[in-house]
């Protein structure tokens, strides 16, 4: 693969840049199954799948499911490295970031499921659960009206998907 250059400035001096742009438009024409592309500040490609989201007792749950085997086996094995890390949502629609939902106010811990992934998010402080459970309300109402949600760990996303 031949990679095309270009001029870049770095601290007054020229120097040359691999153009990123014409290796990605190359690489996104070439993904498996069940990989979608994900553009959001710089993001890497992230697993597509069905996300919902539902209230529980002391927070919420977000349920990440694939139809392919072979996705969701990927996407169990990126939760169980990234695990412990902040999660959070970015709610898409058109391609435009609609809402983004940092849930730093509670724990969040990721179980497997037979078909993905299920990651609650609860706090033992009533109005910290309060404040999830409205993001949630927010996301869920997002999703059901035809927003897409990036789901991430750590910054890097896990599934992308709507209801």
């Amino acid at each position: 693969m031949t990679r095309r250059l270009r001029p870049c400035r770095v601290a007054g001096k020229a120097a040359w840049k691999v153009n990123d742009r014409a290796k990605s438009s190359r690489l996104s024409s070439k993904l498996p199954a069940g990989l979608v592309p994900a553009r959001m500040g710089g993001h890497r490609r992230a697993l597509a799948c069905t996300v919902k989201m539902e209230k529980c007792s002391g927070g919420m749950k977000i349920m990440c499911s694939c139809d392919d085997k072979m996705a969701c086996s990927m996407m169990q094995n990126l939760c169980k490295m990234l695990a412990g890390g902040m999660c959070s949502c970015s709610m898409m629609m058109n391609g435009m970031m609609v809402c983004s939902c940092n849930l730093t106010m509670g724990m969040c811990k990721c179980d497997m499921t037979k078909d993905g992934v299920s990651i609650s998010c609860t706090s033992g402080d009533p109005k910290c659960c309060e404040m999830i459970q409205a993001c949630c309300e927010c996301m869920a109402c997002m999703l059901e009206n035809g927003c897409t949600c990036c789901v991430m760990m750590n910054g890097t996303p896990i599934c992308c998907g709507c209801c």
